[in-house]
């Protein structure tokens, strides 16, 4: 994608949160943070080494990237671009862009944004179900307006997204004896998972720009945002493509069971409007 400066890193351009840089001693030169004493808690973006820096600090304001160990490349060039840039990369599924996310910057958005999806899935569904139970009668409207039907909806969307996940631990919790040489964070796994779900937040644009094409752009959203979970998956447990491939296929069977209960239940009475569900796909 875009290029940043390579002369010399930009501090707080785009260097993520959490990376401190080092104080400067009488020498004029020092690392940032101690290499020989820090812990491996950042990561290569190419070749996903674990790696005890991402920069030195020079006096003058003068950083250079620390170069990887392992595969000879920057290890996180991400540092010096623009969030812009980072973020189309991070669109276009990037490998590179997620481990920047993920291992070098310290996001605490993931209960924010996964509420903030969870409405605008819930308030689509609370749209469909007044769009597909349209009548003339003033109190059958009043019926559909009132607050209980959007949370009812808010409910089940949470319940479905939560029996994705599930779907998707209990897999990789299967398959760990197996592929993973060590145990797995499920906890960052899981802050991966919200914040790979951003696309959702386009629901709210495709139902307020209204056309003919809308259902289509309702999938397409769908399928953006299960690809976007499974590079999530791919590059926090470090694994195969096929097997983040079928972590997905085990969170969708999962929701599917859910709404199949919601609907013998006859809770979901939108489910058959519904177009953001995973059956559909």
């Amino acid at each position: 994608m875009g290029t940043g400066g390579r002369s010399g890193l930009r501090p707080g351009k785009g260097s993520p949160e959490g990376v401190a840089a080092g104080k400067g001693n009488a020498e004029g030169v020092t690392a940032a943070p101690t290499a020989a004493s820090a812990p491996c808690q950042y990561r290569c973006i190419e070749c996903n080494q674990e790696a005890k820096e991402l920069y030195r600090d020079y006096n003058h304001g003068v950083l250079k990237i620390t170069i990887c160990k392992s595969c000879q490349k920057p290890v996180d060039k991400y540092i010096e671009y623009d969030p812009v840039i980072i973020l189309i990369n991070a669109i276009l599924c990037k490998a590179q862009a997620y481990r920047h996310i993920l291992f070098n910057t310290k996001i605490n958005m993931h209960g924010k944004l996964c509420i903030f999806c969870l409405l605008c899935e819930a308030y689509l569904r609370w749209w469909q179900l007044q769009d597909s139970n349209q009548n003339t009668d003033p109190n059958d409207f009043i019926r559909y307006a009132k607050e209980w039907d959007f949370y009812r909806m808010f409910a089940i969307a949470s319940l479905e997204q939560a029996a994705f996940f599930i779907g998707i631990f209990t897999f990789l919790w299967i398959e760990r004896p197996m592929t993973a040489k060590k145990k797995p964070n499920f906890t960052l796994l899981l802050k991966a998972l919200l914040l790979s779900s951003y696309g959702k937040l386009l629901l709210i644009p495709a139902v307020i720009w209204e056309h003919d094409y809308t259902p289509l752009c309702l999938r397409l959203i769908k399928v953006f945002v299960l690809t976007s979970n499974f590079q999530a998956i791919r590059v926090t447990l470090n694994i195969s493509r096929k097997l983040s491939f079928l972590a997905i296929l085990g969170g969708l069977l999962m929701e599917s069971t859910m709404v199949y209960l919601f609907q013998r239940m006859e809770w979901d009475m939108g489910s058959d409007c519904a177009i953001y569900k995973s059956q559909d796909f």
